[in-house]
């Protein structure tokens, strides 16, 4: 007998719908599963034959054979486990058939016949949103998740026999309701908080200000300055996170499997930190079958690269072009996929490889060679597109003593949100949506300058000898300045901070 389910399949970060063709005929016992599957899928049928067992169902005596459409494309994956086990048993008429065509299934089974959670059921519930079945059953624990799209009913089962059970009296069990603002109630937020850092007033206006445009930002300063406690801060005072924003995030950490237990919705933005040992494949995503990257998974959030001189040198090129469009293009030579990529940079470094050459306390130990050594393994190019350089000095004893309070995250974060407020209405419809992400005609249109405004950066260019992209990234940092201080109109002030924050451009890195 014939029988039929549908499931879907991954392909980057978006699902796919399959179908499982199951028939049961006369000839020796034999499995045999068709249709581009890789080795867990293949191994399936172990699984799938002792969960049936151990359910109290009957494995059937026969030829069986498993086809999987469209058979052009790869699959890979325990996700269609439950599915090929409900065809087996449709097939060998232990399950109506029939009972199968209004669902889609996704599920990986142990061999006690309990469901584990799986990998991509988000990016399932949104596929099976766009198809004429919206019904879709899941692992109990993966319910949650896939129930935050709309109109898909999900229906949550713990084992191969409820799921039958759920199949012949669709009654038993009800579909997952949720309310998305209550997830973000839930959300557990943030623990850490900028009240915590003694000191560093001029690295935390950087930050302010690269937070409010969405600038990428590197610190350089020696160690135990505070570099890496700075960062770790910064999502505390990022805008939240809207709807659509955490549905992307969430898409992608549902794909990768680091969707955090019990958590339907990721809510608060990303903080990813890699270690400097990271491959370019790890960084920005790829393999055999392409799968999103550190940068992917920093989407919406920050990306953190801690020691960045000590990163590979090919690790740090292939950020140019993600940095600039906000997505990263995978090709292949079967498939091209696109993961977005729309994250803020913060790097931190040392001035030099034994980390003293700015410290006023102890003498650096490098020779000239071996500090220009360490400084060249940054590019020029990727240099150019860090928005923001600021120096991290060492905290002085009275700093670190203080009892006064430093101020804390919230307050910086209004600041903030009222600089995101004016660039929302500046650009409206536009894309992008923020300063640092302005087209160079939109730096033409939003960042005019006055006489002596330009005559300030016409020194500044020729002083610094920096490139058009800089002048660019000049005027988005002051543009920037400008809204943090409610005014509509780039000052030569706002111009001027602005230009301190490429001064490493000639002092450290020529």
């Amino acid at each position: 007998m014939l029988a039929r389910v549908f499931s879907f399949g991954l392909l980057g970060i978006e699902a796919y719908p399959i179908e499982i063709e199951v028939d049961v005929s006369r000839g020796l016992p034999n499995v045999t599963v068709v249709g581009l599957a890789d080795t867990a899928i293949r191994e399936s049928k172990e699984r799938v034959k002792s969960a049936i067992k151990n359910s109290g169902f009957t494995w059937p005596a026969g030829r069986i054979t498993v086809s999987l459409a469209p058979s052009s494309l790869k699959k890979e994956g325990a996700s269609l486990d439950l599915a090929i086990a409900l065809g087996v048993l449709a097939a060998s008429e232990q399950l109506n058939s029939q009972s199968l065509k209004d669902y889609y299934v996704a599920g990986e089974l142990a061999l006690d016949g309990s469901l584990r959670p799986g990998q991509g059921i988000l990016p399932a519930s949104m596929a099976a949103a766009k198809s004429k079945i919206n019904n879709l059953i899941v692992p109990a624990e993966n319910a949650k998740e896939a129930a935050i799209v709309s109109p898909v009913a999900v229906f949550g089962v713990k084992t191969l026999r409820e799921s039958v059970e759920f199949l012949n009296h669709p009654d038993i069990v009800k579909p997952c309701q949720i309310d998305i603002l209550d997830l973000f109630k839930e959300s557990p937020g943030y623990t850490l908080d900028f009240q915590d850092v003694k000191g560093q007033y001029l690295a935390k206006r950087a930050i302010e200000i690269a937070v409010a445009g969405a600038h990428n930002l590197l610190m350089i300063g020696p160690p135990g300055s505070g570099k890496t406690m700075l960062a770790k801060r910064i999502p505390t005072i990022m805008p939240d996170l809207c709807l659509q924003e955490a549905l992307e995030i969430t898409r992608i950490h549902s794909v990768m499997g680091t969707l955090p237990a019990k958590d339907g919705l990721i809510s608060v933005r990303p903080f990813r930190s890699p270690h400097h040992s990271i491959s370019s494949i790890a960084l920005i995503g790829g393999g055999a079958i392409p799968q999103p990257g550190e940068i992917s998974l920093a989407h919406h959030g920050v990306l953190f690269l801690d020691e960045l001189p000590e990163f590979h040198r090919d690790c740090l090129e292939t950020l140019r072009q993600p940095l600039e469009d906000g997505f990263i293009r995978v090709c292949r030579v079967k498939k091209s996929l696109v993961f977005p990529a729309s994250f803020m940079l913060v790097a931190a470094m040392n001035p030099c490889k034994c980390g003293r050459y700015y410290d006023f306390k102890s003498a650096c130990r490098c020779s000239t060679q071996e500090i220009y050594k360490y400084r060249s393994k940054i590019s020029g190019p990727l240099l150019d597109r860090i928005d923001i350089h600021i120096e991290v000095p060492a905290a002085r004893y009275q700093e670190l003593a203080s009892t006064q309070p430093a101020e804390n995250s919230a307050q910086i974060k209004e600041r903030i949100n009222k600089a995101r407020v004016m660039q929302k209405q500046r650009f409206q419809e536009e894309t992008p949506g923020w300063n640092a992400q302005m087209s160079h005609k939109q730096v033409r249109k939003f960042c005019a300058l006055g006489k002596e405004e330009s005559e300030l950066l016409k020194m500044a260019m020729t002083e610094l000898n920096l490139s058009a992209r800089a002048y660019d990234k000049i005027l988005k940092v002051s543009r920037t300045i400008a809204d943090l201080a409610g005014s509509q109109d780039i000052k030569t002030g706002h111009l001027s901070e602005a230009i301190q924050y490429r001064s490493l451009d000639r002092d450290f890195f020529v």
